[in-house]
């Protein structure tokens, strides 16, 4: 309940203020943690958003709470007598389809009682203890953002909710340390809040970027092992449908509609060769005219061999018929058991299903399954991230060698793989006229390929009208379609000419991202296409349905894939790190610093021959010059002008005045030169002038009696230019100088005798 004092503007201290709005940003930041997950339903995104962005322009016009602390408490308690209905009802019915849908709908529940407490805490907060429980609603909202997604976004959010957190709890110490001061606290708004703020907000700024750092190195030194712990509590709903032992015809255009990542592929060696590559899921067999299903077959359990490697078999190809290619999949959890491989897969090597692995502990027991159309099924299904290796034998066999193949079947080929069910008469028909002129089975497929591709057009709007054949409408009036449609029609027409074909369900290559190295394959590029088989040759791939447009090109789309090179790397190295991922960044860094130092050393030894080549080079040239020595000279006296040239020209000048009146009177700079020269000459003696004593001073501590009587003369002489404006006798300065120096050169030599 609001009343009229609430609603006027409250006018806060600085500190204050500044606490208000970032506990404001940091509810915020908690609830916009949780609805960017999108797993949330519309009503709980938008009524939070919308609360959020009132309560913002409430703050930011200075009103005080909103609620009552009774009005807080009651809408409280009456959500309590709600949570039932949300989560038997409400919550249920938004978790079907998680494969856990009961723990789903409890979590769901607990979100939304969650947000409701803290949105009614929001605008009922008065005193600190319901600022401290908004900041611990807040910091529960992160947790539980946490659990919903792994995603790059929920970094962006915790990286901003930490910043804001640290400034947060900072403004609550100043605040708390304030209370009670004798000084008025400063008012918003002044110079000195401004600088307070400022001052905040970068502390913040550095103890965030410190924590994150220090924490970015624990996370990846600490040990870490793969475990499963809460695999089988997992809330993940699922991403998508259709890849599956029965597939409607509109099924899989339902997916393509969806832009999720559903794996990446690494191709070893040139990429280029899988441009055109056709990840191959499930292969179904029977068609009753709508659906398309697998019959019964019996299943392959396939082992890995002491090596880790699943054998699933040769390709039986010759070796000039078949390329080899090496490929690494990344695959998203997604709801099918299928394992997705390039054609004729002879090697697996993965870890598949849930459970344990640690350094030391037995192997788990672990096997895939493959039926006898060569579709390989993981047991334990999709649930979980799962990386493997795998190498096939990808057929590419000419054209000549496919025209020259028999049409004699095996008795099994021909009774699972020429089925149909009551056709339109029209089918046949088509079938036959498109095939008219194959003299070969190879021709009639590649020619029904071709009218397919050329005639009709692509599209994911086909809404078979009821009662209708859908293939017939497909192929005689709608003339447009997307992949189920085309594929379903070339194996029924086949199979109408007696030509053994099957319906193939997987994957596009997707896009290549030149970023990361890899292919981006999306649940749109879901796709259906043909094998149709030839004897000595087994399967091989046709694809009638029209090529798709070419991907956008563009800034956006250049920087769409730097974000999804940074989202691999996050899930990659954040995500999914564990024990093995720290022995590879182990033994990067081992391999990183040994390749640097070893560039190093030999840049710095190839920098070094290559000096001492030039040094001897220039000894060479330069004995052979005869202008080394002139060369040399001027160079030295060049140096010596910049480096002492003011020094030498003051000498040169001063000696020169003093040759000018060395028959008269010198004014006081050139008797202070004379000075300066006594004391030189004093000095090489022993008796060195200290800056503190003054000129009479230091001729009275003169100890040789002998030398003293000049010293003082010469001094008095001195000062008397100076200080006294009597100019002193240039010759009889220059006899004392001599005496002096003869004085001490007598002395000199008795003292070394």
């Amino acid at each position: 309940m609001t009343t009229a004092a609430q609603t006027e503007p409250v006018s806060l201290p600085a500190i204050e203020r500044y606490f208000e709005v970032s506990l404001f940003l940091l509810v915020s930041i908690g609830i916009i943690a949780v609805i960017s997950t999108g797993k949330l339903d519309p009503v709980s995104m938008l009524v939070p958003a919308a609360v959020l962005a009132w309560k913002g322009i409430r703050i930011f016009g200075r009103h005080g709470p909103e609620l009552s602390p009774r009005a807080a408490t009651g809408l409280v308690l009456a959500y309590f007598l709600f949570f039932p209905i949300d989560l038997w009802f409400i919550s249920r019915s938004i978790a079907i389809g998680a494969p856990n849908p009961a723990l789903y709908a409890a979590l769901l529940a607990a979100i939304h009682l969650m947000i409701f407490a803290t949105l009614v805490r929001l605008l009922s907060s008065r005193t600190q203890r319901d600022q401290m429980f908004l900041a611990m609603l807040a910091v529960t909202c992160m947790l539980a953002s946490a659990i919903l997604t792994v995603d790059t976004t929920f970094l962006i959010s915790l990286a901003i909710f930490l910043l804001i957190s640290v400034s947060t709890f900072v403004g609550l110490e100043i605040r708390k340390s304030a209370a009670g001061a004798v000084t008025p606290p400063l008012e918003a708004g002044s110079p000195a809040a401004k600088r307070l703020n400022r001052a905040i907000a970068l502390t913040s700024v550095f103890v965030t970027f410190s924590a994150l750092v220090i924490g970015a190195g624990i996370f990846f030194l600490i040990p870490r092992f793969t475990a499963g712990y809460l695999s089988a509590l997992s809330i993940r709903p699922s991403l998508m449908t259709g890849f599956s032992d029965n597939v409607s015809l509109n099924q899989i255009g339902e997916i393509k509609r969806n832009t999720a990542v559903v794996m990446r592929v690494h191709i070893a060696g040139d990429p280029g060769r899988a441009q055109n590559m056709h990840w191959r899921g499930i292969v179904l067999t029977d068609f009753d005219g709508r659906r398309w299903s697998k019959r019964a077959q019996e299943q392959i359990v396939l082992v890995p061999s002491t090596g880790g490697a699943y054998l699933i078999g040769d390709s039986n190809l010759r070796a000039n018929d078949f390329a080899t290619l090496n490929y690494t999949v990344l695959l998203e959890p997604i709801a099918t058991d299928a394992i997705f491989v390039a054609p004729r897969a002879v090697e697996l090597r993965g870890r598949f299903g849930p459970g344990i692995d640690r350094p030391g502990a037995p192997p788990r027991a672990s096997y895939i399954q493959m039926d006898a159309t060569g579709t390989l099924i993981n047991p334990s299904r999709n649930d979980m991230r799962i990386r493997y290796d795998g190498m096939s034998h990808v057929p590419t066999v000419p054209p000549a060698k496919l025209r020259a193949a028999t049409a004699d079947y095996p008795p099994f080929v021909r009774k699972v793989y020429l089925q149909l069910p009551a056709l339109d008469p029209r089918v046949k028909a088509l079938a036959d006229t498109i095939t008219a002129s194959s003299k070969n089975p190879y021709d009639a497929a590649a020619n029904v390929e071709r009218y397919l591709r050329t005639r009709y057009a692509y599209t994911l709007n086909i809404d078979t009208p009821p009662g209708k054949d859908p293939l017939a409408y497909f192929l005689f009036d709608k003339k447009a379609g997307h992949c189920e449609y085309f594929a379903s029609a070339m194996t029924v027409m086949l199979r109408a000419e007696g030509i053994p074909a099957r319906f193939v369900t997987g994957f596009l290559p997707g896009e290549y991202n030149d970023v990361a190295g890899d292919y981006i394959v999306r649940a749109s590029d879901a796709h259906a296409w043909v094998e149709a088989y030839f004897p000595g040759y087994g399967w091989i791939t046709f694809d009638p349905t029209p090529p798709a447009d070419a991907p956008a090109s563009g800034m956006f789309a250049r920087l769409a894939l730097y974000w999804d090179w940074f989202q691999y790397n996050w899930n990659e190295w954040i995500i999914s790190y564990d024990f093995a991922h720290q022995e590879v960044l182990a033994l990067g860094v081992q391999h990183t610093s040994q390749s640097w130092a070893t560039r190093i050393k030999s840049y710095y030894e190839r920098k070094r021959d290559l000096a001492m080549a030039e040094l001897i080079s220039l000894e060479r040239r330069i004995e052979k010059s005869r202008y080394l020595l002139p060369g040399a000279l001027g160079v030295l006296l060049i140096l010596l002008l910049i480096l002492r040239g003011r020094t030498i020209g003051s000498f040169v000048r001063a000696r020169w005045s003093l040759r000018a009146h060395r028959d008269g009177d010198l004014p006081p700079e050139l008797t202070a030169l004379e000075y300066r020269e006594m004391l030189k000459l004093l000095e090489r003696r022993g008796w060195r002038k200290m800056p503190a004593q003054t000129a009479l001073e230091f001729a009275a501590s003169i100890p040789d009696l002998q030398i003293a009587g000049p010293v003082a003369q010469l001094t008095e002489m001195y000062q008397s230019s100076r200080f006294g404006a009597h100019p002193a006798n240039a010759g009889q300065m220059t006899s004392i100088l001599a005496a002096m120096k003869e004085i001490l050169r007598t002395a000199s030599r008795h003292g070394k005798s």
